[in-house]
């Protein structure tokens, strides 16, 4: 699943997509197995927010709040209310209003997941690890020529007691896998390397569950949990 794929899916869940677009991308769900997860993992991880949405109704008072706010009243002949009465009343359009809101939440939610540091510099490489047995995507790995690395999990990662994530890369085989960073928690996390060459395509990255602490022996020791392959984004 690459870079590309994950924020394209976000945008089709979000409603954020061109008639062209849509029915284009729809087309490739149709037949593209990767598509259909990342649809699935972008719907899974968007039921939460939805569950803690409440019905607001509004106060009396809020529509004089409205007209203060604006600085006048607006004008409305007799027997028809004013235009912006008409949509306040109207459902429908209020619907479509917080659905608007929700999209340009998802969207700002997938520029942050793509973005790079800042957005001042793109990845050399970008991996989506998944889980060895299921294929399920766990995390996005951002690797940086100047030597940072960002890794987004993409799911929650049970940790249990006395132990921790550890994220570890592989670029050369006789060199042997080198620890990028603890990962306490399963959260975005940004790490700043050094002695190690710049990223290339087809780089392993990996997360392992390891002792508190980290691996006691430089290496990985526990069981991976998600690894994957970098690649340059498009």
């Amino acid at each position: 699943m690459t870079h590309d794929l994950i924020a394209t899916a976000g945008e089709y869940v979000a409603g954020l997509m061109t008639p062209e677009e849509l029915e284009a991308f729809e087309r490739r769900i149709a037949t593209d197995a990767e598509a259909r997860r990342a649809v699935a993992d972008w719907r899974e991880k968007l039921v939460a927010l939805d569950e803690t949405v409440a019905p607001v109704v509004p106060s009396e008072s809020l529509w004089p709040r409205i007209e203060a706010a604006v600085g006048k009243a607006l004008p409305a002949t007799a027997g028809r209310p004013g235009w912006l009465a008409r949509v306040w009343a109207d459902v429908s359009a209020l619907r479509f209003a917080a659905l608007a809101g929700a999209a340009a939440a998802l969207l700002l939610a997938v520029v942050l997941i793509t973005q790079p540091f800042g957005g001042a510099q793109a990845p050399v490489v970008v991996a989506v690890l998944n889980a060895p047995n299921t294929s399920e995507a766990g995390a996005i790995v951002e690797a940086y020529a100047d030597g940072r690395i960002r890794v987004v999990p993409l799911r929650a990662i049970p940790v249990p007691d006395g132990r921790t994530l550890q994220v570890w890369t592989l670029w050369d085989r006789q060199v042997g896998p080198r620890s990028v960073g603890l990962m306490p928690v399963a959260r975005q996390s940004d790490y700043r390397t050094s002695g190690m060459p710049r990223p290339i395509d087809s780089q392993l990255y990996e997360i392992t569950l390891e002792p508190a602490g980290g691996s006691p022996t430089g290496r990985p020791t526990g069981p991976i949990l998600y690894v994957g392959r970098g690649s340059a984004p498009l």
